[in-house]
């Protein structure tokens, strides 16, 4: 089994060539936070917002530096409560071209998420940091003093939006045949080319998707080593690089199976491209990137249902889902989709409405007949 995933390793180099930008104790802060096991990616994108952070401080005139990484900590020290409130307004208020022509505004949950990054900043310069003396860099978090919403929504209600983008198990099986048989039938020539190019590896990693619930990271990661055919298993690195073990399908194992048969001829590969799932560039085999699996996905499912698009995460819900209304185990879902809580996997049990309006049914009828 590999140390770590593709993505992490990626996620490694972006990050470092993102802290030559930073000032040194960012650069403390990362190290310390990887050693406690927060993951490179989760990183990198607390550095992009810091980066962020700090634009604003040099354009606000708050930090009078000619770079970032010459920012020093007393600024941050100094910071009013009002210089925050005003950082936060920014955020809400900057239009971000979304594409040519289209703009939009961050999300109250993408500004949430920024606070939260710098709130982590703020409490380890205050609390975890220590200078020559043994003391803190500083001592006045003033992060401290900014609180954030908290989600109103209840399980339920997130259940029900959840659920409106989930693909029912019969939903699963008509999109597998759908890709397949029909799918190739809606395009041009030219499209259809490109399509059947691609068509055994795209169809293997939905159907390993739908068919064990992991994540597309996970999926991009797998290497050949990681397959075994015989058990239905796969093995796989999980978030903060845990390894695992996860139990797929053998109807996924049929299509991953049908993709192996030509992965070598069809993309070049040789005995040093590892990782299973390949594109094809400049004439060499290079493994696929995780937004060419979102791009493709949202392709395909918008073709399926005429017009609505799922995520990679989408499917992992819909296989969540399929579980359960197989009657199985809560806990052994969370050990299947790598859950580190089985809070997280209990917002599963409230997913389908159609199961809750059956039994419902069923109360209603049996009061009835009493």
């Amino acid at each position: 089994m590999p140390s770590s995933s593709r993505e992490h390793q990626q996620a490694e180099i972006r990050l470092e060539e993102q802290l030559k930008y930073m000032p040194d104790y960012v650069k403390e802060y990362v190290r310390a936070k990887k050693r406690a096991g927060l993951s490179p990616a989760t990183l990198l994108e607390y550095v992009y917002d810091y980066k962020k952070f700090f634009d604003w401080l040099r354009m606000e005139g708050i930090a009078e530096h000619g770079n970032n990484a010459s920012v020093p900590c007393s600024v941050l020290e100094h910071l009013r409560k009002r210089d925050v409130e005003y950082f936060i307004d920014y955020l809400k208020e900057e239009k971000i071209e979304e594409r040519k022509g289209i703009w939009k505004k961050r999300s109250d949950a993408r500004v949430t998420r920024y606070i939260q990054a710098l709130k982590s900043l703020f409490n380890y310069l205050t609390t975890e940091t220590e200078d020559d003396e043994g003391e803190c860099y500083f001592y006045r978090n003033v992060f401290a003093k900014i609180k954030t919403k908290k989600g109103q929504e209840t399980a339920k209600r997130r259940a029900r939006r959840i659920n409106s983008v989930i693909l029912t198990t019969e939903e699963m099986n008509e999109f597998i045949e759908f890709l397949k048989y029909e799918y190739e039938r809606t395009l041009t020539d030219k499209e259809k080319s490109m399509f059947l190019r691609n068509k055994e590896r795209d169809i293997a990693l939905i159907s390993l998707m739908l068919g064990s619930g992991v994540r597309v990271s996970e999926a991009a990661s797998l290497t050949l080593s990681d397959i075994d055919m015989s058990k239905y298993f796969i093995d796989v690195i999980r978030k903060g690089g845990k390894s695992d073990s996860v139990h797929v399908l053998p109807s996924a194992m049929k299509d991953l199976k049908a993709y192996l048969e030509v992965r070598k001829k069809r993309y070049g590969a040789t005995d040093h491209d590892i990782y299973v799932f390949l594109s094809r560039y400049k004439g060499k085999a290079q493994p696929v990137s995780v937004r060419t699996i979102q791009n493709n996905l949202n392709k395909y499912t918008t073709a399926f249902t005429n017009g609505k698009s799922l995520s990679p995460h989408k499917l992992r819900h819909s296989f969540a889902s399929e579980w359960l209304r197989s009657g199985g185990n809560l806990v052994l879902l969370r050990d299947q989709l790598g859950h580190s809580s089985i809070e997280t996997t209990t917002l599963y049990t409230n997913l389908s409405d159609q199961d809750s309006q059956r039994f419902i049914d069923k109360m209603e009828k049996n009061r009835k007949s009493k």
